[in-house]
């Protein structure tokens, strides 16, 4: 290994192993046995989430599974950015390092490129995946936690068209995704032509969809300053996703209920007058 290769090591072990959250997989060790340099990460068993959208034998994912992959990405990315004591750059979010567990549920991987977010000020040569890489840091190095909200918005586009990045075997002016999505966001019947026809959507998963489109297309905006920042696309996502709807709340009177809490509340007063439902 050279000198840049023992910093990148040392960096991952020494730093990104005290990270823990609910979609980061995690560093649970390492080996050092002479030259060699060994990473132990959790096992994730159901393969990257570039595997599912170009089928290689999976089940085609469903919209519902798409938005909670989309908001289990953002949030592990959130971390990083803002919600550890030291703030991380990714640098390399793509499909390919999203793992999906057996619920289907998304960790972010892959943290060899990390950098804190103190380098931000300064310049670096660029790193990462084609395709992916926010057009200031791929020309100039300029690095900031937009890079990781471009990589982001990209990766949105791939779930909702199902297609690579960079496709050589479509007609010359359809082989970059990011150009043909924002060209054909702006006129919907064109953009219907370029969704994932794997998708079985009803009206409310089309008005979603059109949501998360519109959040990738805004991700991937050319200036940095005019692209949210993570926090707002979690809490874009998190709105259509973690819909509290309590469908099986069971009572000691053996009853199953769909009420909201509030029509549950005056249920109970009117059954048990005597109950205070004020208190906590």
């Amino acid at each position: 290994m050279g000198t840049e290769q023992v910093k990148e090591f040392l960096f991952e072990t020494d730093v990104i192993g005290k990270l823990s959250h609910l979609n980061l997989v995690k560093l649970l060790g390492y080996c050092v046995n002479n030259t060699d340099r060994f990473l132990v990460y959790e096992y994730i068993s159901a393969g990257t989430l570039h595997e599912h959208l170009q089928s290689s034998g999976h089940t085609p994912l469903t919209w519902a599974q798409r938005m909670r992959i989309s908001l289990d990405a953002a949030r592990g990315i959130e971390y990083l950015h803002g919600l550890t004591q030291q703030k991380f750059i990714h640098r390399d979010l793509n499909p390919s390092n999203i793992l999906l567990g057996q619920d289907l549920r998304g960790k972010v991987s892959d943290f060899g490129l990390v950098r804190t977010i103190e380098d931000k000020s300064s310049t670096s040569k660029p790193a990462g995946t084609f395709g992916y890489l926010a057009p200031e840091y791929a020309n100039t190095g300029e690095l900031s936690t937009k890079v990781d909200v471009y990589s982001y918005g990209v990766v949105l586009m791939g779930i909702v068209t199902g297609r690579k990045v960079i496709d050589n075997s479509l007609p010359q002016k359809d082989i970059l995704l990011v150009p043909i999505f924002r060209t054909n966001f702006l006129d919907k019947e064109k953009f219907r032509n370029i969704v994932d026809p794997t998708l079985e959507l009803n009206g409310e998963d089309w008005n979603s969809l059109l949501e998360v489109a519109q959040l990738a297309y805004h991700c991937t905006a050319e200036e940095p300053e005019q692209r949210p920042g993570i926090h707002t696309c979690v809490g874009t996502l998190s709105k259509m996703v973690d819909k509290w709807n309590p469908t099986a709340i069971s009572s000691d009177k053996g009853e199953s209920s769909s009420m909201g809490l509030k029509q549950l509340v005056e249920k109970w007063e009117i059954e048990d007058p005597t109950a205070d439902t004020t208190s906590g």
